[in-house]
């Protein structure tokens, strides 16, 4: 039975996260409301609760966290007809106005008036329901879990950060951060074609790299604080056989983009994925020099159908990723252990995974 109340993660300031309840929302005549089955935690969540937010994004009223959900249709706005109460839907957390000259050119995923979630004035959707663009909501098939649902959101953040990268059949790519998103990352470009794939990241985080390799990457590297830039592009050679075509920097640290630089081949191609540094010192006249493309993603651009389809098709297994599952009642735990790194994916369940047998997973 559907909850009667709608309680939701919602951030006051940096380390202040409560457990509120809200007001069950109506659909608009684009919208269904959803009831939340699970939601994961992702980076700009963390930032969110530790630092106030990000860049410019920073907290100016107390908003709900979460972004990366899946839930099951419960009201039906008046003109939608693709979708039907009952029905169990991934959520695209984005999207644009559909009026400005972004939108019209398809960018709507940096759309300046946009409905993005979680942004300082957008709630997101860890709270028992949530209304939603009917067209932002793909209707899951019988065999994928709701989990498998929650986790195409950084898939598809991956597979826009893939293209971007334009990785094609044969590269050879490097990955900084073998967080969430860099496994994804690593799931997207082998999908995409990669055939030689290094994976880096923190000495002290091993259990992520320890992942990896058992996703089919061809080297993980720890990285150990005596070690120099140019220590990790000799490794980084020795497994790639030689510079990278692309690299898929998902840390935002300096030490990150400036290896990244160094580690391409000329004109190789690094798209900038993380959030990290605000600013960074790096080596331009290198980059320049050797005409190494630096380009960016943020969020998705209609990379939902594909994320879905690599899922749904078998072509690459999501679920390893998820090492913490937490009920909502205990979602300041979920964000601690999200926080400190303790494992990949920590998925926050607002219906109770003991009572609900709708496709859920096991680790």
């Amino acid at each position: 039975m559907a909850p009667k109340q709608n309680y939701a993660a919602v951030v006051h300031g940096p380390n202040d996260l409560r457990l509120e309840e809200r007001p069950i929302p109506e659909p608009a005549f684009n919208e269904v409301v959803l009831e939340i089955d699970c939601c994961g935690i992702c980076g700009t969540d963390i930032h969110f609760l530790k630092e106030g937010g990000f860049g410019t994004q920073m907290l100016v009223k107390p908003i709900v966290l979460g972004h990366e959900s899946s839930g099951i249709v419960r009201k039906v706005g008046s003109s939608v007809t693709h979708l039907k109460v009952g029905d169990r839907v991934a959520i695209e957390p984005a999207a644009g106005c559909r009026t400005c000259d972004l939108c019209k050119v398809g960018k709507y995923n940096v759309c300046l008036d946009g409905r993005h979630c979680t942004t300082q004035k957008t709630d997101g959707n860890c709270s028992n329901y949530f209304a939603q663009y009917a067209d932002c909501c793909y209707k899951l098939p019988d065999h994928m879990t709701m989990e498998e649902g929650a986790l195409l959101e950084p898939l598809a953040v991956a597979v826009y950060a893939t293209r971007r990268a334009d990785i094609r059949l044969g590269s050879r790519v490097i990955i900084f951060g073998a967080g969430p998103i860099g496994i994804m990352c690593l799931i997207a470009a082998k999908a995409m074609g990669a055939t030689r794939t290094v994976i880096l990241d923190l000495d002290r985080v091993k259990h992520r790299l320890d992942l990896a390799k058992k996703l089919g990457v061809t080297g993980a590297i720890a990285i150990k604080k005596d070690e120099t830039e140019d220590d990790l592009i000799r490794k980084i050679d020795e497994v790639l056989g030689g510079p990278a075509d692309r690299v898929l920097e998902c840390t935002g640290s300096q030490p990150g983009i400036r290896t990244a630089i160094k580690a391409t081949r000329n004109a190789g191609r690094i798209c900038l994925v993380g959030l990290g540094n605000d600013d960074v010192q790096l080596p331009m006249v290198d980059a320049i020099s050797r005409e190494i493309e630096i380009t960016t993603a943020m969020r998705f651009n209609h990379d939902f159908p594909a994320a879905l389809e690599i899922v749904a098709s078998g072509y690459v297994d999501v679920k390893p990723l998820v090492s913490h599952h937490f009920d909502l009642k205990h979602v300041k735990e979920a964000f601690r252990v999200a926080s400190q790194g303790e494992g990949n994916k920590v998925l926050i369940h607002l219906v109770p995974r003991d009572t609900n047998n709708k496709k859920k997973f096991v680790n």
